[in-house]
């Protein structure tokens, strides 16, 4: 196979690279291993457009790339190259030219650079309004009717040797079949292709995508930074912020400095509270250099425009468009707004050595030169405490544990499924877990007895509550019980064992929630021991409630639909002092009992069963107070949810605690239009700024994951 030589950049630094030479069945092996990975990409927000390469102030994510070469196809570098921080698109293609395609795989919040550079052995790029002509690139994002024009693009780049982006390969997922006829029928053709040619892709993760592209290409990877330090070191190496130009180019220096340093330590710290699962983010956002590049330009225009600094207005571009443009989660907009409520203020501008951290190890350096910042990021340490995050110390044991608990799912799934020596056989221990299951489940409710005990009531909405819940329950346990009953008879041959039967086995096996299960149940992540206990023990409570009469403290996270308890609370009162709904809310008041209260309240109900994380209630000073150390969960006493018209509700000081059914926090909007997980802010008062708790990721949930 003919490859070409490109020389790189003598200051820039070599990006180490591995090459392998495979058969295709270990190919294949490792593209099934690796597929997600391959085609891990940020795309550009272009769709369906072509447009002229141009290296100007554009923010096209170009991720998946491709070069593509005359001669014979040979698999080479299968294993993704992490690359340096300040690799460069040239650099990163001279190691890659001996191979027939290359695909540069970039995960979230990284990216190789701007845009592709040709290397210097390479005609240079000719920009032209339309199509190139001649040498250059061309670039159009793929969409509805784009795949003939893309084919006629890579024709023209393959006659003159020039380069070709295509864009958002996923779009066009009928069209990918066309393009692998392409990639290995027509740009392996010596006698047609020139040696100058490369072919790059971009794509979000996609099952239509060619498998064969894949396995018959380089794969690289520009790894994105782990830890604050390198992510602020790689925030001051990348373009805007290291041309020298740029970073004196503001009329106010002193200021611009410190918003800079300040916004690049925001930008580290929102990429880096991921790793903290729901108590960083309850949904992991995919945050980028982008993200930062348009920020960081816009804050020096708006710098140059005014005299006065307008925080006000950078904060709303920062906090509610470039970063919060991507934000879909209420809670997580609160708290990415208070992040940056901590950098972007007027003590940040006026102090020295501003502080971001209690501790005062992380601050604004008050250098007048750019090789000063540097010097202050590589003296950080490399291990962060949770503090500089706005995180207790507990955050570490919660990350710690979640890191360990996906190391053992990932264990679990290379078990072996049959028994070796005189162990149990795996269908004995099936057939044991089974029947003590069924001989744990209670029969389902006689829904016709419980109408005749509670009818249908104008002033007691928590009857049509309680029959709801028992049809709910009722479905949920038929499954159960279906379900293992022909698991049974599938074990002894007497049916068919189906996929779903199959499945149930599995998960059996494994001590899950079979997906079966899940889909009549209840959000819950507990394992399948403890979500059988907690199953039983939600049925018992509603048994209680018909046989003993309405409870005086409910279960809160007994109720499968947890939203129709609270509405029924609040109809309750409507109807009885005839308000409309619409104008109700609740006033909360935590109470000194743990458990049980002796008698009703006037108006309301009482509730048990919650769990804060992030913080816990203080007994003695009646407020939301510091977790204890190595405490993740503190159990909260009984609260008074007391209804009332909203807008006679006095303000104070307090923190709105939002309350999940489960650890994952995370939800989606049913067709009831509520959240599948959120079920309601709990005011708790608090001796503290309400942004030093949301900073805490302080919330409640309805049930542990044990």
């Amino acid at each position: 196979m003919n490859s070409t030589k490109s020389d790189t950049d003598a200051d820039s630094k070599e990006q180490t690279s591995s090459a392998a030479v495979s058969r295709k069945s270990s190919a294949e092996s490792r593209i099934s291993r690796k597929s997600a990975r391959v085609t891990f990409s940020n795309v550009s927000d272009q769709d369906g457009s072509e447009e002229t390469f141009d290296d100007g102030d554009e923010d096209d994510d170009v991720c998946d790339e491709g070069s593509s070469q005359p001669g014979g196809v040979t698999p080479a570098a299968s294993e993704p190259v992490s690359a340096s921080p300040d690799t460069t698109t040239s650099s990163t293609t001279a190691n890659t030219e001996d191979a027939s395609s290359a695909i540069s795989v970039v995960t979230a919040a990284a990216e190789p650079s701007n845009h592709p550079q040709r290397p210097s052995s390479h005609p240079p790029l000719q920009r032209t309004p339309s199509r190139m002509s001649g040498p250059g690139l061309q670039t159009i994002s793929l969409g509805q009717g784009q795949g003939p024009i893309a084919a006629a693009m890579i024709d023209k780049a393959i006659e003159q040797g020039t380069w070709v982006v295509l864009q958002n390969c996923h779009l066009a997922s009928s069209w990918l079949p066309t393009l692998e006829k392409i990639c290995e029928e027509v740009i392996p053709d010596p006698e047609r292709t020139k040696s100058t040619f490369r072919l790059w892709l971009t794509s979000y993760p996609s099952p239509e995508f060619p498998v064969s592209v894949l396995q018959n290409g380089v794969k690289m990877t520009n790894e994105p930074p782990k830890g604050l330090r390198a992510n602020l070191l790689r925030s001051y190496l990348n373009d805007p912020i290291s041309d020298t130009t740029f970073f004196h180019g503001c009329n106010k220096p002193e200021t611009w400095k410190k918003l800079l340093f300040g916004l690049c330590f925001f930008h580290a710290l929102v990429q880096e509270r991921r790793k903290f699962g729901p108590l960083g983010w309850n949904i992991p956002y995919e945050f980028n250099e982008s993200d930062l590049r348009i920020s960081v330009r816009q804050q020096q225009m708006f710098l140059n425009d005014y005299d006065e600094v307008p925080l006000e207005a950078l904060t709303y571009l920062i906090g509610e468009c470039n970063y919060g443009g991507r934000v879909t989660d209420d809670h997580d907009r609160r708290l990415l707004n208070s992040l940056l409520e901590n950098f972007y203020n007027q003590d940040s501008i006026q102090k020295s050595h501003y502080r971001y951290s209690s501790s005062g190890s992380y601050y604004c350096p008050d250098s007048e030169n750019y090789q000063g910042y540097l010097e202050y990021i590589k003296g950080l340490p490399f291990i962060v405490s949770p503090e500089v995050f706005g995180l207790h110390e507990n955050a570490d044991i919660t990350k710690d544990q979640q890191e360990t608990t996906q190391l053992f799912d990932g264990i679990l799934t290379t078990l072996p499924r049959q028994a070796q020596g005189g162990a149990r056989s795996t269908q004995q221990i099936i057939e044991d877990l089974a029947s003590d299951i069924l001989s744990k489940l209670p029969p389902d409710f006689n829904l016709e007895d419980v109408q005749g005990k509670y009818p249908v009531r104008y002033e007691e909405s928590m009857n049509t509550v309680l029959f709801q819940e028992l049809i709910r329950f009722n479905r949920l346990t038929s499954v159960v019980r279906n379900s293992l009953h022909d698991v049974l008879k599938a074990i002894k041959g007497m049916v068919v064992m189906s996929a779903e039967l199959e499945d149930v086995f599995d998960s059996m096996m494994v001590g899950k929630v079979p997906v079966m299960w899940a889909a009549k149940s209840y959000p819950s992540l507990k394992p399948m021991g403890s979500y059988v206990s907690d199953l039983i023990a939600r049925l018992q409570f509603f048994k209680t409630w018909i046989n003993d009469g309405m409870p005086t403290v409910f279960w809160l996270s007994g109720f499968y639909f947890t939203q129709s308890f609270l509405t029924g609370s609040l109809q309750n009162y409507a109807r009885r002092y005839r308000i409309p709904i619409d104008h109700l809310g609740f006033e909360f008041e935590v109470m000194d009992q743990e458990s049980e209260m002796d008698t009703k309240p006037n108006d309301g109900v009482y509730i048990r069963g919650l769990f804060m994380e992030g913080a816990r209630w203080s007994r003695q000073t009646k407020v939301i107070d510091e977790s204890n150390p190595k405490i993740l969960f503190d159990t909260v006493p009984v609260i008074w949810f007391k209804p009332g018209v909203k807008a006679d509700f006095k303000a104070k000081q307090s923190y709105e605690c939002p309350v999940y059914k489960t650890s994952a926090r995370r939800g989606v909007l049913s067709t009831t239009g509520h959240s599948t997980n959120f079920v309601l802010d709990i005011q708790l008062p608090s001796d503290r700024p309400h942004t030093h708790w949301i900073n805490r990721g302080v919330a409640m949930l309805c049930q542990l994951d044990d």
